[in-house]
């Protein structure tokens, strides 16, 4: 019965596309020139269906796949022949999907471009290899970009741990663990390493406390949404924004510190001071080579050291030119000390530069800044990723989340239930709900963090 109608069924598709093709053929004349599947030696087998002649007859495949039946591709019937077999096979790639039209006895033509629109619309391919979506990388915010004094606008986050030696008992060593808090200059890259005994907001707001101390007033704060951060800022009286904010744009910089939050699992808006942290990190653990056992007064030292070393870096590529041989990095404007000792080119022209210290501490400053406009800012002109502007997310999307700690088939579907704009009217961040234990979560998320299944 199956075979009976798989036969009525191909015979009523071939001849209602492939009428021309079979009339010439019953007429013992060859396929017409203009044929679309002359290339394919079509034949009319003893049920008078059309498969392909070829060039494998001498080959020991079977008779189905050596001779298959011909399908237009653009008909319906094809379609849900794909389909069936893409099922079938569990959902597998585009090859392996072809290769089991063919092995099923069927040579549908142009099944290439049938095959990827399947795969691009099947929900459970979707889950399965979707990829994550993403928007055009939105330009840099004032904060990163504007003129100002150093740790004006500050990007904060906590890395660790490290086992350090406490104290020292009679059976041996208690040990114990250190975090450091790491505060980064969102207008110069500069960096400022504070180190803290617990990841409490109490730990966190003492070496706040210690960086301003230090560093002057903060007008702004940039960080993820970490507990102890979200708990400093109650503690200290700071205004937090948070994502949800539908007043955000016409937020008004009243209070002595803002806090900026960024959406949870979103590493990539925090690449400043993450990329800061990799540094350290780095740094830190060629100088750990020498100095197994930590103590803390070791490790505040050492974390000094680190801030030395990455506040030391060049901003920008080195220039070859002789007459330039400064190199502009944070510490040049921090400490007013450049690494040369050779003096300013500059200098000629301003006879009473040397006369008082203050003019020359005034005019370093000024030197920094007319290379951080001409050299530092324009490197920054170009964006190294997401160049297209993607279909944005809407409202009542089925998404897929990611989570990094279950397997791909175990992440959860959710709905798009809140989209949040950003200042170029792009959808960066949206808010997601889905159902766990009975109980309804709502969620913000990056886009980034989401496979988009179903659009609404």
């Amino acid at each position: 019965m199956k075979r009976q109608v798989e036969t009525l069924v191909v015979r009523e598709v071939q001849q209602t596309v492939y009428q021309q093709e079979i009339t010439s053929l019953l007429a013992g004349r060859p396929v017409p020139k203009t044929s679309s599947i002359l290339r394919l030696d079509p034949y009319l087998d003893q049920e008078g269906m059309l498969r392909v002649g070829g060039r494998l007859s001498k080959s020991t495949l079977s008779d189905k796949e050596k001779h298959p039946l011909l399908l237009p591709g653009k008909h319906h019937v094809s379609k849900l022949l794909v389909t069936h077999i893409h099922n079938s096979i569990k959902h597998q790639g585009r090859l392996i999907t072809e290769g089991a039209i063919r092995s099923a006895g069927f040579w549908v033509t142009g099944a290439k471009p049938i095959v990827s629109t399947l795969l691009h619309i099947c929900v459970v391919c979707r889950k399965l290899r979707g990829r994550f979506e993403y928007q055009k990388m939105s330009d840099l915010p004032v904060d990163h970009v504007k003129e100002a004094k150093p740790f004006s606008f500050v990007g904060v986050d906590v890395f660790g741990p490290w086992q350090i030696v406490s104290r020292r008992t009679r059976g041996g060593q208690a040990n114990s663990k250190r975090w450091a808090v790491l505060f980064t200059c969102l207008t110069i890259r500069s960096v400022n390493i504070e180190v803290i005994e617990k990841m409490t907001s109490s730990a966190f707001t003492n070496a706040l406390r210690r960086f301003i101390a230090i560093r002057g007033k903060v007008t702004q704060y940039r960080s993820d949404r970490g507990t102890n951060f979200v708990g400093a800022t109650d503690k200290l009286g700071s205004d937090a924004i948070n994502v949800e904010d539908a007043e955000i744009k016409k937020y008004r910089f009243d209070s002595d510190a803002v806090w900026v939050f960024n959406p949870p699992h979103s590493s990539h808006m925090g690449g400043v001071w993450e990329r800061m942290i990799g540094i350290s990190r780095r740094i830190l653990d060629s100088m750990l080579l020498k100095t197994p056992n930590l103590t803390h007064d070791v490790l505040v030292t050492l974390m000094a050291e680190v801030s030395a070393i990455v506040n030391a870096r060049p901003i920008v590529p080195v220039s070859d030119d002789a007459e330039c041989p400064d190199i502009l990095s944070p510490s040049a404007l921090l400490n007013m000390k450049l690494q040369t000792s050779q003096p300013i080119s500059e200098c000629g022209s301003l006879k009473n530069i040397y006369k008082d210290q203050w003019r020359r501490v005034q005019f370093l400053a000024e030197q920094f800044w007319v290379r951080w406009r001409r050299d530092y800012l324009q490197s920054l002109q170009s964006r190294p990723k997401w160049l297209n502007e993607e279909v944005p997310l809407k409202v009542d999307d089925i998404v897929l989340l990611k989570d990094g700690q279950a397997p791909r088939n175990s992440w959860p579907m959710a709905r798009v239930s809140q989209i949040f704009p950003s200042s170029d009217n792009r959808i960066r961040k949206v808010e997601i709900s889905f159902f766990r234990e009975g109980k309804q979560i709502f969620l913000t998320r990056s886009v980034v963090e989401l496979v988009v299944l179903v659009r609404a």
